[in-house]
């Protein structure tokens, strides 16, 4: 279990660190630079949608036959939905952006911001926790390997995004403290969304590719709705494509050395 225990933490501790980035650099990131971690994000997400989440969900319904496809497609379809219910309900506001989305609300700006990357992490963690669980049933097509190298390609995409809520937080005025811990607090959705999917996975195992399927489509809702928009903001866009390509391959690789 104690497999389970670092591959649920590594990429909450991924935000951690780059909250604490708060304490190091001053003022806001250059637009330049949070492209390009935008970027790479994006594209570590969508090669984990496809590598680590509909691959293992499409080889776990081979029997099936042609349809094997269809626990993973209707996972997907899902999952854009609930995070699109998510995105209609939840007041947030996006680093770049400049009003809020969602319904009327009094919170803060930085609340809000940080209420952003919490939608972000949330499909994280349940990846991250669908996979454990499958690790855990002992489907071959999942090893600990997978698991790991998962967690550790979030974590890696994680540091750009707890730096880019507590910099700009910082920046507005706040204190150093204030700011590392509203970014620390807008990742620990991931821990506790991975431990509730390992629970409900285990309930229902032969419901597994569909949770696969499920994580997989709201990472990629996240993806298309949120990272590549406020990857293309400003003049440096090229710059956030290449990043991107650069997450894709990291994370493909690391998926399938790994795994």
């Amino acid at each position: 279990m104690i497999e389970v225990f670092w591959s649920v933490l590594l990429p909450f501790m991924g935000t951690v660190l780059g909250a604490a980035c708060v304490f190091i650099l001053r003022g806001e990131l250059d637009q330049r630079i949070q492209n390009g971690l935008l970027g790479f994000a994006a594209g570590v997400m969508t090669a984990a949608s496809v590598w680590s989440l509909l691959i293992p969900a499409i080889e776990q319904s081979e029997w099936m036959g042609k349809w094997s496809f269809l626990p993973a497609a209707v996972g997907v379809w899902l999952g854009m939905m609930f995070l699109l219910l998510l995105d209609r309900t939840i007041p947030h506001l996006h680093a770049n952006g400049q009003e809020a989305e969602g319904p009327p609300t009094t919170l803060t700006k930085s609340s809000m911001m940080v209420l952003a990357v919490t939608l972000h992490n949330i499909p994280e963690g349940m990846a991250v926790g669908v996979l454990c669980a499958g690790w855990l049933s002992g489907h071959g097509s999942i090893g600990l390997a997978a698991v790991l190298s998962l967690a550790l390609g979030i974590a890696i995409q994680n540091f750009p995004e707890g730096a880019i809520v507590s910099l700009p937080l910082y920046g507005k005025g706040g204190s150093r403290p204030r700011a590392f811990v509203m970014g620390v607090l807008s990742g620990i959705v991931e821990p506790l969304g991975a431990l509730f999917t390992i629970c409900l996975a285990s309930l229902v195992t032969p419901v597994l590719p569909y949770l696969l399927g499920f994580a997989a489509g709201a990472m990629l809702y996240v993806v298309v709705e949120d990272l590549i928009p406020e990857m293309s903001v400003g003049k440096h866009s090229n710059f956030g494509t290449i990043c991107f390509a650069a997450g894709f391959t990291i994370m493909m690789a690391l998926d399938v050395a790994l795994g």
